[in-house]
């Protein structure tokens, strides 16, 4: 069956979305996700497969900045919005979307692309390694007491909505962004995904609420979040479904997390996406009442090897040479040498020189944002030292201090 791979025009834009909407299990998008969706599409950045006047597969890449070891951030494209129609599978129009896809970034400039997979085992293949983790929490409040660091009691909680909330907790935000890897510089337009609130997407609870922590007269932090009513006899029940939580301070932080504890009628406070150090979980007095799942997060594929190598900071100075596979970008195959000094900064060029690691760009992607390391990549086999030492020296420089972490998808 033939079908035609091309770029989206604005007036293919539905049919698009309606596309991606079959493929996620055929439930509406609701209509103000979809026209916010639709003003953040960048058609020209988008890939459709279309059979006659039916789209049948989808690509998207949007275009902004991700924080990297170091806090610089670079530019990367995120891949968003990848469906095919469960009628075209396995003719290769996933695998064309990809092959464009890639080449397109490469010719953007831009020397990564990132994405969450909604099927983990899909995107090896394509050089994409799973870079950052996520936790989701399910914390029994009626059990849990929290530990509250000095100054607590001096962070003052009020409501806002969540929208005269916005221009607060996008300046938080955008404080916190360059010091956790993986975190997505917003993108105008890019602060209204946090806050769109469809009442499908409510699973039953409450319109999005939202609580400011300040000192001082500054915001400090905030959270977002839904409220599940629930009752088991004459017993409250309810549950406290966290959207956001971000603090700029320890005080502010806790003083978040004692706000949520105290909600009445409830007993259970859920998120669903936080970063895998996350300090409430020093905070806590019994783990195991949180109930800690962690997950695969943010994927990580270098486009450019040298330039997104030489991008990011270095924990320790290096200097390896690599043999690196790469069939479906063989542009980055072959032998680099990375040198970093002891200030973090990186060169990273083709080299003839003899290889002391052996490593596909899948496992370069994995270690990119130091939340993976390459010792442990070694320990599964999918790392090979071929001179001794080069190993635990290239582990270290690659390594962070804090978890890579995305807090949203894109």
């Amino acid at each position: 069956m033939n079908t035609d791979l091309r770029v989206l025009s604005a007036p293919e834009c539905d049919s698009w979305l309606s596309c991606v909407e079959l493929a996620f299990g055929g439930v509406p998008i609701s209509p103000e996700t979809r026209e916010m969706y639709a003003a953040l599409s960048e058609p020209r950045r988008a890939l459709g497969h279309w059979d006659g006047a039916e789209c049948v597969g989808t690509a998207g890449a949007h275009s902004f900045r991700l924080t990297v070891p170091g806090g610089a951030p670079v530019p990367a494209a995120g891949i968003s919005m990848v469906s095919v129609a469960s009628t075209h599978r396995r003719q290769g129009l996933l695998t064309s979307m990809m092959r464009r896809q890639l080449d397109d970034v490469r010719s953007w400039g831009e020397p990564l692309a990132v994405l969450m997979a909604s099927e983990p085992g899909i995107y090896g293949r394509f050089g994409y390694g799973a870079a950052s983790a996520e936790t989701k929490l399910r914390i029994d409040t009626s059990q849990v007491r929290l530990a509250l660091p000095p100054g607590t009691d001096g962070v003052r909680v009020r409501r806002s909505s969540p929208e005269e909330a916005l221009g607060a907790c996008e300046a938080v935000y955008a404080r916190l962004a360059p010091l956790r890897p993986g975190t997505p510089v917003r993108q105008p337009g890019w602060e209204r995904v946090p806050v769109n609130d469809p009442e499908s997407a409510r699973d039953g609870g409450s319109p999005l609420q939202c609580v400011l922590a300040e000192r001082d007269g500054e915001v400090t932090g905030y959270v977002t979040f839904h409220l599940r009513p629930a009752w088991e006899g004459a017993v409250p029940r309810g549950t406290v479904a966290v959207r956001d939580l971000a603090a700029l301070d320890p005080a502010s932080y806790a003083a978040l997390w004692r706000f949520l504890f105290g909600i009445d009628l409830t007993s259970v406070v859920e998120c669903g996406n936080r970063p895998v150090d996350d300090a409430v979980l020093r905070l806590v007095s019994d783990v195991r009442r949180c109930e800690v799942r962690v997950r695969d997060g943010l994927y990580v594929r270098l486009v450019e090897l040298g330039a997104a190598l030489g991008a990011r900071a270095y924990r320790a100075p290096v200097d390896v040479v690599m043999e690196v596979e790469d069939t479906f970008c063989p542009w980055n195959a072959g032998r680099w040498r990375l040198t970093a000094d002891a200030k973090g900064a990186a060169i990273c060029r083709r080299t003839d020189d003899e290889p002391e690691l052996a490593l596909s760009v899948n496992e370069l992607g994995a270690a990119y944002l130091g939340g993976v390391s390459l010792t442990t990549l070694a320990a599964a086999g999918m790392v090979r030292e071929l001179r001794e030492g080069a190993l635990a020296g290239a582990s270290l420089a690659f390594s962070s201090d804090t978890q890579p972490w995305c807090p949203h998808g894109f």
